[in-house]
């Protein structure tokens, strides 16, 4: 047992590996495990931490400056912070930002996320990608005392995202309506009132800024479950049908979702699905999904649009990918990342279905793919 005295560290980072970090710890006090991942993004870090997407996951920031904005609950993906918690190379500073009614400190701290500072993130990042997403054990405790052979063995103990289904731990617990729009100054968020469309929005672990770009093309939104059934769905006679992004094992989720989303496809009404969504699409159009080395986690990620050659700057989160090589007859390979040649969007070619694997909603990120909202608008007009 590695004992660590109160005038050290406060914080530690255990890998299956048996590779130990120290830092300063921050947030909550205890210790949760995880897979392990890095974003890239330089602003959002509140946005990241409470994205759905990051079920079952410690996030590593590889930009140092995190915190130094503070948060403000306009910021909120969802309710409170999903990520199990963060890694950071800085401690967090003072707030410097007219928005924030919060410290990130004391904001992690009362939702329960635990944080490390003063870690390598360099030299974590680089053990990422080259072997791939470790599991982790993530412990604070301001006495600094720390047993790292158990934190090691806990780390070893975590079952992994594959073969786990996290959307329904991250779903809605019940059906609601949406209709507040995209921030726009001054006026910030504005309820939408001309919609033109009825959309359905099954939730995966949706962002809210994905209803709120919906919205924005002139859709009224009801958002179900994950685990609603297309009978449940088609009760709402929508325009359209909308699949949100989500954590885990895309095959786990796919038990429950894809024979709803066959029912949907049979009616033939437009489908639009984003991250989690494009998987759970291609796998109902008979296409299978792979387990990536590392994952997209970030806001700088180029895809290129196929059909039109134009290459658009993105927002990525997700560690499974569409195996472009089992896509079907008459599915099209729409998007593809110019990082490592992975599948980024499919649509079908003979009806108005489509998805894609980044996030047209950025939040945070670029706003290069907002188009794809309007054109899932479009193809509901006919």
């Amino acid at each position: 047992m590695a004992q660590v005295t109160q005038d050290h560290p406060t914080a530690c980072l255990a890998l299956a590996d048996g590779t130990v970090f120290y830092g300063q710890g921050f947030g909550a006090t205890g210790d949760t495990v995880a897979e392990l991942c890095f974003n890239t993004a330089m602003t959002g870090y509140q946005e990241i931490m409470t994205d759905p997407s990051y079920a079952g996951q410690v996030v590593t920031f590889t930009f140092p400056h995190i915190g130094n904005v503070g948060v403000n609950p306009e910021d909120d993906e969802t309710v409170d912070p999903v990520a199990e918690g963060m890694v950071v190379k800085w401690d967090p500073t003072e707030p410097s930002n007219w928005r924030a009614t919060e410290t990130l400190t004391d904001w992690l701290a009362k939702r329960g996320r635990i944080a490390i500072g003063g870690v390598d993130t360099r030299r974590l990042t680089r053990a990422i990608r080259q072997q791939g997403a470790p599991h982790v054990a993530l412990a604070h405790d301001p006495e600094g005392n720390f047993d790292t052979t158990a934190l090691v063995e806990k780390a070893r103990g975590f079952a992994g995202l594959e073969g786990m289904d996290l959307a329904k731990q991250v779903t809605c617990a019940q059906s609601y309506r949406w209709n507040e729009m995209r921030w726009a100054w001054p006026d910030g968020y504005k309820p939408q009132t001309e919609a033109k469309h009825r959309v359905v929005a099954v939730d995966y672990g949706a962002k809210r800024n994905i209803l709120r770009c919906l919205a924005s093309a002139g859709c009224e939104v009801t958002v179900l479950p994950a685990t609603a059934t297309a009978e449940e769905v088609l009760a709402h006679e929508p325009d359209g049908v909308f699949l949100s992004n989500g954590p885990g094992d895309p095959a786990a989720t796919g038990e429950y979702a894809v024979p709803m989303i066959k029912g949907v496809l049979d009616k033939g009404l437009p489908i639009f699905g984003i991250c989690l969504g494009h998987q759970m699409l291609a796998l109902a159009l008979g296409a299978k999904t792979v387990k990536m080395n590392h994952g997209h986690h970030g806001a700088n990620h180029p895809v290129k649009d196929m059909e039109t050659g134009k290459v658009e700057i993105t927002s990525m989160n997700h560690g499974f990918a569409v195996d472009s090589q089992t896509l079907p007859e008459g599915v099209m390979e729409s998007h593809v990342s110019l990082f490592d040649g992975s599948n980024c969007g499919i649509r079908m070619t003979d009806a108005p279905v489509f998805s894609v694997q980044h996030h047209p909603e950025a939040s945070p990120g670029p706003q290069d793919s907002f188009y794809l909202f309007e054109r899932f608008a479009a193809s509901m007009a006919g």
